[in-house]
């Protein structure tokens, strides 16, 4: 299946006035927090993938600066079988600053509920994370990721969902020098990997 339309919504974007493919294809990478396949973004916007596929190859030389435009301070990379937006590497520094220094330090209840999930049963994927805790944690893993507390490690080999762990900045601001000082958590808590018991 190359290129088929793809399942998706029933309205497609030749029914919505207006409505640019590369526009809709850049608004689906943007919230990703995983890398899309070409038939998912194609299912998302009910187009052939045919016509995804071209549009990709438009958005990125247009991010790469290769239609006339400037260069911008993102990219979009092809990664494990899917795309997805990146920060430039050269602005790697710049951006790690802005998260480290001016960013406010306190974190949500929900953001520290989902570090501890990742804490004790990494590594983990998003839809695990969602599962322990019964709700969408898209928008807190991304803030976790931004604020260098975890990171990607891979990819689950049943679902190819990417699986978080925690940094070793995560261990310097809790003051440890391993995961294995995290304290045990209740023993009447059901399941879990190393530290859900005593």
């Amino acid at each position: 299946m190359t290129d088929s339309v793809a399942p998706g919504p029933s309205d497609d974007l030749d029914e919505q006035p207006g409505v640019d493919l590369d526009r809709a294809v850049e608004a689906i990478l943007f919230i990703a927090d995983e890398s899309l396949s070409l038939v998912t973004i194609a299912g998302a916007v009910s187009r052939p993938v045919s016509d995804v596929r071209a549009s990709v190859g438009r958005l990125v030389a247009d991010y790469n600066g290769d239609l006339g435009g400037p260069e911008r301070g993102f990219e979009l990379r092809e990664v494990g079988g899917g795309w997805r937006l990146y920060v430039r590497e050269n602005l790697d520094d710049i951006v790690a600053d802005f998260v480290l220094t001016r960013q406010p330090s306190k974190l949500s209840q929900a953001a520290l509920e989902t570090l501890a999930v990742i804490a004790y049963r990494q590594p983990i994927t998003r839809s695990q994370v969602a599962q322990v805790r019964a709700v969408n944690v898209d928008s807190v893993v991304r803030t976790l990721v931004a604020r260098g507390l975890i990171a990607e490690d891979g990819h689950d080999e049943v679902t190819g969902a990417i699986r978080y762990v925690t940094t070793q900045a995560l261990l310097v601001h809790l003051g440890l020098n391993s995961l294995d000082e995290l304290p045990k958590i209740s023993p009447l808590l059901d399941e879990g990997q190393d530290g859900f018991h005593e």
